[in-house]
């Protein structure tokens, strides 16, 4: 491989890449709006036209949005890359640092990071002030809004520059087998991570409060029983105060497992459905989908740290993504800001298996609980969440971890689409 045969490769999948999303966007967009003006029948009455019109204007607003960020993201990576703008940073701290020590490698890093989120700052903004507000959705307040990016700030400084040091460190003083290392620090950080999380974490953007409503405590006691199922606690969480969005989670591993509600979905959902809601989380713990994604991510993770181990000492990696050092930082950014341009076609994949696991889910859930209940939940949750009822299916397929909302109502009713 040559440098300028892999800027060509690069460039051109880049480009290709961004142009067959921009398709999808707009095939998307045409779907939902030819079928805006009538309920799908199978909907027809549970949820309103305004309601149905209220999630097509959603859709459309947010993939105006995403038109906008996948241009901007498209221009800064070309920007970092072949624009020189990688090499004008990792020159510059070398005026501040010893090039190539973990001060310099670190500090290259984080402003790479800090630079991203700045050139997402105003997108973010418009998307929680403006179309989120429009909707309904938006409960956020400026003042909270500062204090939570002033919170995460904080903790990706106290967090991750150790981390990304100590992956340096381990980069350059463990030899050439060193993605074994940084693979099974990888591996420990993330566990860690699982488990301090809800006790930690969690609490310092949102307040949990143990599940006070007795009836609805002995309905899912119950249920965990006849799942097997151990928890930490059930708890309530404020989400109200930053969305009108409701959800359900479950979060932590081993002994710190909990079950977390949102405030939003107990006054949406009747206890039956919030029961239904939880047998399908259930589900997801019953077939070991957490588990077995996490062991299939470990696995990619250990070939992409193999595959970046054998770039390091490519020339044509660095000097064909418009760079001259090659330091093990750079290499590092290099390949992060790489592998989301190649990685695209793996998309459909990922999204097929996660909707085979919200199928199996949603079957234990029916053997469980009340598949009528869980239907009457989900119907409410689209209609609460404005979601488009119309996706259009080539898009579905590539991006949608859920199934279609037809698709997985029928499933649930025994019939088939």
């Amino acid at each position: 491989m040559t440098d300028t045969l892999f800027s060509s490769l690069f460039l051109a999948v880049l480009v290709a890449t961004a142009a067959f999303k921009l398709w999808l966007g707009y095939r998307h967009q045409k779907h939902v709006a030819q079928h805006r003006s009538e309920v799908p029948r199978e909907f027809a009455q549970q949820i309103s036209l305004g309601a149905h019109h209220k999630a097509a204007d959603y859709t459309l607003a947010r993939l105006g949005l995403g038109r906008i960020d996948l241009l901007i993201n498209a221009a800064w990576v070309l920007i970092l890359t072949l624009g020189g703008g990688l090499q004008w940073l990792h020159t510059t701290w070398a005026g501040v640092f010893t090039e190539g020590s973990l001060l310099h490698g670190t500090a290259f890093l984080a402003s790479i990071g800090v630079l991203g989120a700045l050139i997402d700052l105003p997108l973010t903004l418009y998307r929680t002030f403006v179309t989120e507000a429009r909707f309904g959705f938006n409960k956020i307040t400026p003042a909270l809004f500062i204090a939570d990016t002033a919170k995460s700030t904080a903790l990706a400084a106290l967090i991750g520059l150790p981390v990304v040091a100590a992956v340096l460190w381990l980069m350059t003083a463990m030899g050439a087998h060193w993605w074994w290392a940084v693979w099974l620090f990888w591996l420990g950080f993330n566990l860690l991570v699982l488990l301090v999380w809800p006790t930690f974490i969690a609490p310092l953007f949102n307040r949990f409060t143990p599940l006070e409503d007795e009836r609805m405590r002995g309905r899912i006691d119950a249920l965990l029983a006849r799942c097997g199922f151990r928890s930490n606690g059930l708890f309530v969480m404020d989400g109200s105060r930053r969305s009108a969005h409701g959800n359900a989670y479950f979060t932590g591993f081993g002994q710190s497992k909990r079950i977390v509600f949102f405030d939003t979905l107990l006054n949406t959902l009747e206890p039956i459905e919030v029961e239904a809601v939880l047998a399908h989380e259930l589900g997801h713990f019953k077939h070991r989908h957490v588990t077995k994604r996490l062991v299939l991510m470990s696995a990619m993770m250990l070939g992409l740290l193999w595959l970046l181990s054998a770039l390091i000492a490519a020339p044509w990696f660095f000097a064909g993504l418009g760079v001259t050092a090659q330091s093990t930082a750079m290499a590092l950014a290099l390949f992060m800001i790489a592998l989301p341009v190649f990685s695209f076609p793996f998309s459909p994949l990922m999204s097929a298996w996660s909707r085979k696991h919200e199928f199996e889910a949603d079957r234990y859930a029916t053997q469980q609980s009340s598949g009528e209940a869980l239907v009457s939940a989900l119907v409410k949750l689209y209609r609460d969440n404005a979601s488009t009822l119309t996706p259009d299916p080539l898009y579905s397929r590539i991006y949608d971890s859920h199934p279609p909302a037809s698709i997985r109502i029928a499933h649930l009713q025994g019939k088939t689409l």
